[in-house]
C-alpha cells in the first residue's frame, strides 16, 4: 500500500492534512485545561470575570479546531478518493494493453474486482489514515502527558486499563486479519458467478438451470456472508468492549478521585480534565486499533492491485522501430511454431506459408486445430515460440504494436459491439470516416438494408449489441473490418452466423471492394464454400498444416480437406465440386 501511496498521493495535499490533523488535536488537548481552570478559579471562587473570559476562550479554541478539523477532512478526502481516481486509471490503462496471455492469468472477473472493491478498500483506509493515524498517536502521547502533570497517582487507572484494552484489541486483531483476506477472495468468487449468470441467462433459462444457478450463486454468496458475519462481529466486540472499559476507568478515576478531593490533594477541576484526558487517551487507542484492523484488508487489496500493475508485459516494443514499407502488402509465415503459456505441448507446429496483394488466405480445419491461434498471431496478440512472421517484408518484432496495427484490419471470432451509435462503431475502424464511406463499408458488409430500417447511422446500439441478430452484428463487425484502411484484412470465423445467400453476397461484394483488392484477406471458415475462392487454402489438423492448396488441389489430393467437403456436401453445403 505504501508502493501505491507513493506513486499517487500529491505530498504537499497529505502534509497539509496532517498539519491541521496537529492543531485540531492540539485545540482538542487544551481544552480540559481551559475547563480545569475554569471549574477551580472560575466557578469555585464565583469569579463571574474569569468564567466569562475562559468562556470566550473555550469557544475561540472549539472554533479553531472545527476549522482545523474541516481542513483536514478535505484534504484527506480529496486525496484518497483522487489517489482511488488514479489507481482504477492505471489498472484500466495496464489492463488495456496487456497482451492476452497476461490477461489470461487474472481472469475477468478478477480484475473487475481488483479496478472496484480493492480500490474502494484502499480508499476508506487512506482516509482513516489521513486522519486516525495522524491524530490517535498526538492525542494519545499528549493527553497522557497533560494526565500525569495533572495527577500522577491517578494515571496508574488508565494505564491498567491501556493494558487490558491492548490484550483485547490484539486478541480480536489476530482473528480478524486472516479472515479480511479469505473476504476479498471470496469478492473474487461471487463476481465469477454473478457475471457466468449473466452473460449467460438466456442458455440457463433454456436448459431449465435457474435453480442450479441460484444454488450455485447462493452457495458462494453464503460463504460470504458467513465469512463477512465473522469478521464484522469480531470488529463490533471493539465498540462495546471501549465502552466497557471506558466505564470501568471513569469509576475508578472518580473512585480514587473522590478520595484524593477529600484529603485536599487534587482540585475538582483536575479530576474533571483528567476524566477528559482519560477518555481521549482510549479512543485514540481505540482509533489505533481499528486502523490495525482495517488495514490488513487494504494490505491484501493493495497486493492484488499491484499483482496487475507489476505484470512485466509479455510483449514489449523493440527499442528502434523499422521503417515499415507500404507500397506492397506481403504476409509470411516462417515456419512457426507456437505455444501458450508454460504448456509442454504446441498449439501449431511448422507453420510455413506467405501471400501477396490481392491474395485470399483461408484456414479451415476441425474445431481446435489451432485456425484463431494462428490468425492471433498476426496482430501480436500473443508472440511465436518459434520461427518468424513477416508483414511487408518486415518482421513484426520489429515494429511497434502501434506500427503493426495499424497494418491490420480484424473481425473478431466473437462480434464485438459497444454501447453508443452505428456511426460510432463504425468509427472504431476509421475514426475519420466521412458518413459516405461507412454507408459504402455497411453496403459491402451488406448491412445497410437493416441500418436504414433502424433509422441510419444514428441507431442506437445497445450494450454488446443485444438489440441485432447473430448476424447482423457479423455484418457490422464486418463492415468496421473493411471501414479501415490495412495492408491485410482478417476475418476470424466472421460468416459464420451468416445464412448461405449472405455468406455469398458479402463474399462477392468483398472480392470487389478496391481496399480489398489492394490488400491480403486471410479468411478462418468452417465451410467449404465460404473459403473455396480463395488462393490458398491451409488445412490444418491438431496444430499443423495437414494441406495447402487451391480448393481443386486439395479437392483431388488431400484426405482432410475432402472428408470435410464429403461431410458439407452430404448437407448441401458446398457448390465448388
Amino acid at each position: 500500500m505504501i508502493k501505491l501511496a507513493k506513486k499517487n498521493l500529491v505530498w504537499w495535499a497529505v502534509i497539509a492534512a496532517i498539519l491541521f490533523m496537529i492543531l485540531q488535536v492540539s485545540c482538542d488537548l487544551y481544552l480540559p485545561t481551559v475547563t480545569s481552570n475554569l471549574i477551580d478559579k472560575g466557578v469555585a471562587e464565583n469569579n463571574i470575570g474569569y468564567i466569562w473570559s475562559e468562556g470566550l476562550k473555550m469557544l475561540g479554541v472549539a472554533f479553531i479546531g472545527v476549522l482545523a478539523a474541516a481542513g483536514n477532512i478535505y484534504f484527506a478526502a480529496t486525496q484518497s478518493q483522487k489517489m482511488g481516481k488514479k489507481i482504477r486509471s492505471s489498472l484500466y490503462r495496464k489492463i488495456i494493453y496487456l497482451a492476452d496471455q497476461d490477461l489470461d492469468k487474472f481472469g475477468d472477473a478478477s480484475l473487475i474486482t481488483r479496478n472496484t472493491n480493492d480500490v474502494v478498500q484502499i480508499q476508506n483506509v487512506m482516509i482513516q489514515v489521513l486522519r486516525m493515524m495522524v491524530m490517535a498517536p498526538i492525542m494519545l502521547v499528549g493527553a497522557m502527558a497533560l494526565a500525569f502533570v495533572k495527577s500522577p497517582r491517578l494515571t496508574v487507572v488508565f494505564l491498567c486499563s491501556l493494558v487490558v484494552l491492548a490484550v483485547a484489541v490484539s486478541a480480536i486483531m489476530a482473528f480478524a486479519g486472516p479472515l479480511f483476506k479469505k473476504l476479498q477472495g471470496q469478492t473474487d468468487k461471487l463476481n465469477l458467478v454473478f457475471r457466468e449468470g449473466l452473460t449467460g441467462v438466456r442458455v440457463i433459462r433454456a436448459f431449465n438451470r435457474d435453480k442450479y444457478e441460484q444454488n450455485r450463486f447462493d452457495q458462494y454468496n453464503n460463504k460470504y456472508a458467513k465469512t463477512g458475519i465473522h469478521v464484522f462481529m469480531l470488529v463490533s466486540l471493539m465498540f462495546p468492549l471501549m465502552t466497557f472499559i471506558l466505564s470501568g476507568t471513569n469509576v475508578g478515576i472518580v473512585w480514587f478521585g473522590a478520595k484524593m478531593i477529600s484529603h485536599n490533594t487534587l482540585a475538582v477541576g483536575n479530576l474533571v480534565s483528567f476524566m477528559t484526558y482519560a477518555t481521549q487517551i482510549l479512543i485514540s487507542f481505540m482509533m489505533l486499533s481499528m486502523l490495525f484492523v482495517f488495514i490488513p484488508r487494504a494490505q491484501a487489496s493493495a497486493s492484488r492491485i499491484n499483482e496487475v500493475l507489476d505484470v512485466k508485459d509479455s510483449i514489449v516494443d523493440p527499442k528502434e522501430a523499422t521503417e515499415v514499407k507500404s507500397d506492397k502488402s506481403s504476409l509470411a509465415f516462417d515456419h512457426v511454431d507456437f505455444k501458450y503459456g508454460d504448456s509442454s505441448k504446441l498449439a501449431l507446429s511448422d507453420i510455413d506459408f506467405s501471400a501477396k496483394a490481392g491474395q485470399t488466405v483461408a484456414i479451415i480445419g476441425e474445431t481446435g486445430s489451432g485456425k484463431s491461434s494462428l490468425v492471433n498471431l498476426i496482430p501480436r496478440l500473443y508472440d511465436v515460440t518459434n520461427g518468424e512472421i513477416r508483414i511487408n517484408d518486415t518482421p513484426i518484432k520489429e515494429m511497434t504494436q502501434h506500427q503493426l496495427h495499424k497494418l491490420i484490419s480484424i473481425t473478431q471470432q466473437k462480434a464485438v459491439l459497444f454501447t453508443g451509435s452505428v456511426r460510432e462503431n463504425m468509427q472504431y475502424g476509421n475514426e475519420t470516416a466521412s458518413d459516405d464511406e461507412i454507408w459504402q463499408a455497411l453496403k459491402v458488409a451488406k448491412a445497410d438494408d437493416f441500418i436504414q430500417e433502424e433509422g441510419g447511422l444514428d441507431a442506437k446500439v445497445e450494450q454488446n449489441g443485444d438489440n441485432f441478430s447473430g448476424g447482423q452484428k457479423q455484418r457490422l463487425a464486418i463492415a468496421r473490418t473493411i471501414l479501415k484502411n490495412a495492408s491485410i484484412y482478417v476475418f476470424d470465423d466472421s460468416f459464420s452466423a451468416l445464412d448461405f445467400k449472405t455468406d455469398a453476397q458479402l463474399r462477392q461484394a468483398l472480392n470487389k471492394d478496391e481496399k480489398i483488392q489492394k490488400a491480403i484477406t486471410v479468411i478462418v471458415a468452417q465451410r467449404i464454400s465460404t473459403v473455396a475462392d480463395a488462393d490458398l487454402i491451409l488445412v490444418l489438423n491438431d496444430g499443423k498444416v495437414v494441406g495447402a492448396g487451391t480448393h481443386k488441389e486439395l479437392s483431388a489430393n488431400n484426405s482432410y480437406y475432402r472428408a470435410i467437403l464429403d461431410s458439407q456436401i452430404k448437407k448441401g453445403d458446398d457448390d465448388h465440386e
